[in-house]
């Protein structure tokens, strides 16, 4: 590509600052912006970022099908929720604008074994307008593709076990009420745990009418099976709500949260393949006490066994600049919901973004 590659940004919050920031550094540019909330609506994006007025301002979302009709930006990155059904409508209006979508929403990372039915309906839509549409972020690397290169490492692989913490504070309210945080321990096994107390058959129903709510390493786990190759035979996950001592201050939330509620919540989840090979993970996600800080272990057991630990990992930073970095491996994928495990693995970009576009 022999000019700037032209994204838009879907989701002007927290992440957004980052996001926005990254493609511009990285040689890029945006060309629209939308988002739903009044406060930053008609705001300059430059303003957001804080990078000086780019001339762009953000647009109520409800204009977004139309604005990328008009405007044909090469792609979108959308920054906004963690539940697949929450960006469908976002993934939708892109995929009939025929403009190309990447999102740091976990689920969408490997949809296919949580909401089978919407990645199939987006993965029709984005073929029928020539473009693709796929999700990414901190998971990509750190829960991903870092374990399979170590998986390359290994003669026999028994278990690979993997645990995560983060901050809900850092990433919006969407993603802190989507863990529980602020919630009595009673509304959080009513609305939170009841999903993981049901057999494999009913899981299996809500699974297919859309009605399950996966924590982040479910779809992980998926990922990682499907890149490794393995046969999933069983999967199943358990939420344990977090608590702390004392009561702590949400600013997400806005509100304190008061001593033995929710803070956030545990996700274990246990896959089980036809070749044997277990996959155990946890995310921990939650309103971090003073003392508390992100953290990602991972251990492939077997012979040998390596075990690898990033202390005080920089999830948000992390997440958007694996994002912006895998803008040209979206754009030269084939039309469809394509996963990142069928791309090439992430890459630091030393070059602008456009050299590395092949379309």
């Amino acid at each position: 590509m022999q000019r700037k590659l032209r994204a838009a940004q879907y989701g002007c919050g927290k992440m957004s600052v980052y996001s926005m920031r990254y493609v511009y550094e990285k040689g890029a540019e945006i060309v629209a912006a939308f988002d739903v909330n009044p406060a930053v609506i008609n705001k300059d994006i430059g303003d957001i970022a804080k990078i000086g007025k780019k001339g762009v301002l953000v647009q109520d979302a409800k204009n977004a099908a139309q604005i990328l009709k008009e405007v044909k930006p090469d792609i979108c990155i959308i920054t906004t929720q963690s539940l697949f059904k929450d960006v469908f409508d976002a993934f939708k209006t892109c995929a009939q604008a025929g403009v190309n979508a990447i999102s740091t929403c976990e689920e969408a990372f490997f949809p296919a074994n949580s909401s089978p039915a919407l990645t199939a309906e987006l993965d029709k839509l984005a073929k029928e307008h020539g473009c693709t549409l796929c999700g990414s972020g901190y998971q990509d690397v750190f829960w991903g593709n870092l374990i399979t290169v170590l998986s390359g490492a290994t003669q026999k692989i028994t278990k690979i076990k993997g645990k995560s913490s983060y901050n809900v504070e850092d990433y919006g309210i969407a993603l802190a009420k989507a863990h529980g945080a602020g919630l009595d321990l009673e509304r959080f096994a009513k609305e939170i745990s009841a999903s993981d107390n049901v057999s494999e058959k009913i899981r299996r129903e809500m699974i297919d009418k859309g009605e399950f709510l996966p924590s982040y390493m479910w779809n992980v786990n998926g990922w990682l099976c499907e890149k490794l190759g393995l046969t999933v035979k069983e999967q199943t996950q358990k939420t344990v709500p977090q608590t702390y001592k004392s009561e702590l201050k949400s600013s997400t939330l806005n509100m304190t949260i008061p001593a033995g509620c929710a803070t956030g919540m545990s996700a274990v989840v246990t896959t089980k393949t036809a070749e044997g090979v277990i996959l155990e993970t946890e995310c921990i996600g939650k309103v971090y006490a003073p003392e508390e800080f992100d953290q990602n272990d991972w251990t492939v057991e077997g012979e040998p066994s390596t075990r690898i630990t990033v202390s005080r990992p920089a999830t948000v930073e992390l997440t958007c600049a694996t994002v912006v970095q895998r803008l040209p491996d979206v754009i030269n994928a084939e039309p469809g919901y394509i996963t990142t495990d069928r791309m090439p693995d992430p890459l630091y970009r030393v070059k602008p973004l456009n050299e590395y576009v092949k379309k």
